[in-house]
């Protein structure tokens, strides 16, 4: 059952325009603190984890990590507050976020191993993309993400052809080279073949005969020929979703397509489709 939107007082109005708001002189301000503190909080994780500087400024990071903390509790919980679907802000992608980003602080009091699951404030980066406006972009990440899935089971036979490639040529090389040379197993030996086939190349292990050089020297350019199929792939479906796309009919104002060819608004933000064209 869909929840609805609850009756809101003049201070939970005035907050939600702030929080929420983005197009308001007090909502900007907001953001601008948001970002501010998102970064900081962001970088104080990071620098935490280089023992040099835990062990000089350890007592600094935990009071750093206190206030941010504090700071983000505040605000989830002024989100729920002024929210006019509290339950739906706190289901939501952001909402999940915002509860991760402070959770770890509160659940290391009792459980110290918790503090490693700080780095998911990490993800409370993410929320820069919203303040920024960025969003008016998932459109174009939703055309890549279909194109991706579209072409899941052509890449799905590729990677299936390939681990048995690798195993082949894995295979071939522990019969070859053997444990004298390095090659100790054929999990070792694929390994190698993975490496190789990828072109990164550690060279922990190399083979020193000549017949194993030969063979090298074809995984090399095997992966030389290979290394561009999932591109390719990718890439076809890529331009057939694009195609797809621009034939739809799109409203120029909110930038999205999807539209029947006989409608006169957009179904998303309601801007008249005639004028724009």
């Amino acid at each position: 059952m869909e929840q609805q939107p609850k009756q809101q007082n003049a201070l939970q109005k005035r907050l939600y325009e702030i929080i929420f708001g983005y197009n308001t002189p007090a909502g900007k301000r907001f953001d601008l603190l948001l970002i501010i503190a998102i970064i900081s909080s962001v970088s104080a994780v990071i620098l935490n984890s280089v023992s040099q500087l835990d062990q000089r400024y350890h007592q600094w990071f935990i009071t750093t990590e206190l206030i941010f903390t504090v700071f983000f509790t505040i605000e989830y919980l002024a989100r729920l507050y002024c929210s006019p679907q509290p339950k739906e802000y706190a289901k939501s992608f952001y909402g999940v976020v915002d509860l991760l980003a402070i959770l770890p602080t509160y659940l290391a009091l009792l459980y110290p191993a918790a503090q490693v699951m700080l780095l998911f404030r990490l993800l409370r980066i993410l929320r820069i993309l919203r303040v920024l406006k960025l969003v008016r972009y998932v459109s174009e990440a939703n055309v890549l993400l279909r194109s991706l899935l579209l072409a899941r089971r052509k890449i799905l036979v590729f990677l299936f052809c390939m681990v048995l490639l690798t195993t082949i040529y894995g295979a071939l090389m522990y019969a070859i080279e053997g444990p004298a040379n390095g090659f100790t197993s054929i999990p070792k030996s694929i390994y190698w073949a993975i490496v190789t086939i990828t072109t990164v190349g550690y060279g922990d292990i190399s083979p020193v005969t000549p017949l194993g050089q030969a063979l090298a020297a074809l995984v090399m350019v095997t992966g030389f020929a290979i290394i561009t199929v999932p591109t390719g792939i990718v890439g076809a479906e890529l331009v057939n979703e694009l195609r797809r796309e621009h034939s739809l009919r799109r409203c120029f104002h909110c930038e999205r397509a999807g539209h029947d060819s006989d409608a006169d608004y957009c179904k998303y933000c309601g801007a008249s489709l005639h004028q724009q064209t």
